[in-house]
């Protein structure tokens, strides 16, 4: 009960954050956002046309009157349908969220647990080999670009000048004899191909994320190590890597727990992007590379919006992962 008033306390002073970040966006939206009128009406329209358009697309309305139709859109989360398909975006983004998160979910779990694990073992033999080692490893992670990485994971893994071990494009489709195939075999389909599709952009994601990961994490446990209740149990004779685990690792994991939960709206959004644009996967981060490059506006206001809802959410799952590690 007393965690639920917490949460529900910290939904409340979110709002005024929430608000700042839904106006911040309308207005880059708003004034450096594509104008669809000249993309609609193509070259050399009548001033009755240009007029008739931006009529119809609210361009003509004063700006508090289309913000307050914006806020509307974002309490109800109807934004109307996309403007190149004329599917209704709710649907478009019930379609695409779920295959963004099985796309990233693999990469955020490895890279995490991995960067945990990397950084406990630098940090418990700091200063000599094993450390150097993965912290040269990490700088090499963080120095080449994420556009390179999957590029060349793609060549390596999925064309045939590489081990052409994986298919190039594409995502899991239903098994050619839906929907007569039987349970074990739609199963035995969709996992198969899922993992197939799935492995190349997670393999090119941990090997960039874990860079990043492994060295804050590292740097966390170091500056933990350098607690004066570190060098007291160690007087008391406690062996190292129970010093490592149960208390090094446990008061660590405040600062490790805010940057593993505060990079999930990014990493669903902002990470799939590249990735599913190169592997032609249709999860939210090609929707979104899609309504950018066509002007497809309402997308573009669905998606922000539903990042700033999730930072929001992230927010409170951070002060509430506090509690809980404090207990």
């Amino acid at each position: 009960m007393e965690t639920l008033q917490f949460a529900l306390r910290k939904l409340l002073y979110s709002i005024p954050l929430l608000f700042g970040v839904t106006f911040l966006s309308f207005v880059l939206m708003v004034y450096f956002g594509p104008d669809l009128t000249y993309t609609i009406l193509g070259k050399n329209p009548t001033p009755e046309q240009i007029a008739e358009v931006r009529s119809e697309l609210g361009y003509d309305l004063p700006f508090f009157k289309r913000y307050g139709m914006f806020l509307k859109e974002v309490v109800s989360f109807d934004f109307g349908a996309s403007i190149s398909s004329g599917e209704k975006v709710s649907s478009i983004l019930r379609k695409s969220v779920p295959v963004s998160l099985l796309v990233a979910l693999p990469a955020f779990i490895l890279s995490n647990l991995l960067g945990i694990l990397l950084a406990l073992l630098a940090a418990y033999h700091r200063g000599r080999f094993w450390d150097k080692t993965i912290m040269v490893f990490a700088a090499v992670g963080m120095s080449i670009s994420y556009l390179m990485v999957v590029i060349a994971f793609q060549v390596i893994f999925c064309t045939s000048y590489g081990l052409n071990w994986f298919p190039v494009q594409g995502w899991v489709e239903p098994p050619p004899n839906y929907p007569d195939a039987t349970g074990g075999e739609i199963f035995y389909y969709y996992w198969y191909y899922y993992w197939s599709y799935v492995a190349v952009p997670t393999l090119a994601s941990v090997f960039v994320a874990l860079g990043y990961n492994t060295r804050f994490f590292r740097a966390v446990i170091v500056e933990e190590l350098n607690r004066d209740y570190v060098r007291t149990a160690r007087a008391y004779g406690v062996r190292n890597w129970k010093i490592m685990v149960k208390h090094v690792l446990r008061n660590a994991m405040i600062p490790i727990s805010t940057r593993i939960i505060i990079t999930i709206p990014f990493v669903i959004i902002a990470g799939n992007l590249v990735v599913e644009k190169f592997f032609g996967i249709p999860g939210i981060g090609l929707v979104t590379y899609d309504a950018i490059t066509s002007g497809d506006l309402p997308i573009v206001k669905a998606v922000v919006t539903s990042t700033a809802v999730l930072y929001v959410i992230a927010l409170i799952l951070t002060d509430i992962a506090y509690k809980v590690i404090c207990l």
